[in-house]
């Protein structure tokens, strides 16, 4: 089941020998630039290069295969929803309207909609293998030594460590969950539809907000019985100082993230309009 877990492994990569604090500011810079554009051009040379830097982690599907199979899941529903609640903002987006099939009402499915959400899956699709990358390739420990390095608070350094550590241990819980309900006659696999499975996965979501609170009563009386917080600065057993690579990754993010921007609104306009 370890194999499973979407945790920190380490491997002998370039990007496991990049600095946490590097890691976390490409990931900021990267999210930002796919959260302003619209730019289809844009957001497919992100989702390559996205994929490209997955690869070269050498992240192993069976790590992050479950959690990439949930946050598809949440993306069909969003598109569902943005056409049920918008059906027209593609027509009123792209000032065309090239309608594909007939539908009741203000329904009508047209092609400008269906490009409008398929920027909406790109935007998704390249921050997705970034953040699962950041995850498994990020040790908490060093993570944290370098946040404080560069004069972020130890304690605001501890809670991101202690959070990323805590990943496994929620997948942990729900797998155990899991299978306790389906032990008792709960089918939640493949073999039920999709709606029945979210709405026995959604049971489980209450017996795993009570364990994590558990856990983080005894985390917190632990840290707090050794005086954690009592100084103002501590020593790091792990820490990274930032090198060549570091300030290379930076670098490229940074002009990357100024190129596509410039893309972007280079027409006073943050979507790209083949119509």
């Amino acid at each position: 089941m370890a194999g499973r877990l979407l945790t920190y492994e380490e491997k002998d990569t370039w990007i496991h020998r990049l600095s946490g604090v590097t890691k976390l500011a490409f990931f900021l810079l990267w999210s930002f630039t796919g959260m302003l554009t619209y730019d289809t051009r844009v957001l497919a040379v992100m989702l390559v290069l996205s994929l490209i830097i997955f690869k070269t982690s050498r992240t192993e599907w069976k790590q992050v295969g479950t959690v990439f199979k949930f946050i598809l899941l949440f993306l069909c529903l969003n598109l569902v929803a943005v056409y049920l609640f918008s059906p027209q903002e593609g027509t009123a987006v792209y000032g065309t309207s090239t309608v594909l099939v007939d539908m009741p009402g203000n329904y009508d499915l047209t092609l400008e909609q269906l490009f409008y959400e398929f920027n909406i899956m790109l935007k998704y699709l390249t921050v997705t293998p970034v953040v699962l990358m950041f995850i498994v390739t990020t040790n908490p420990s060093e993570f944290a030594a370098s946040l404080n390095r560069i004069g972020i608070s130890y304690n605001v350094g501890y809670a991101v460590a202690i959070a990323l550590r805590y990943v496994p241990d929620v997948q942990s819980d729900f797998t155990k969950i899991k299978h306790a309900q389906e032990a008792r006659g709960i089918e939640m696999s493949g073999k039920a539809s999709v709606w029945e499975r979210l709405k026995k996965m959604s049971m489980i979501i209450f017996p795993l907000i009570f364990s994590s609170m558990d856990r983080i009563d005894v985390v917190s009386n632990a840290m707090e019985l050794r005086g954690f917080g009592k100084h103002k600065k501590r020593t790091w057993y792990k820490g990274k100082k930032l090198v060549r690579n570091d300030y290379l990754t930076l670098a490229f993010a940074a002009v990357f993230m100024i190129g596509s921007l410039w893309i972007t609104f280079a027409d006073g306009n943050r979507f790209y309009n083949p119509f």
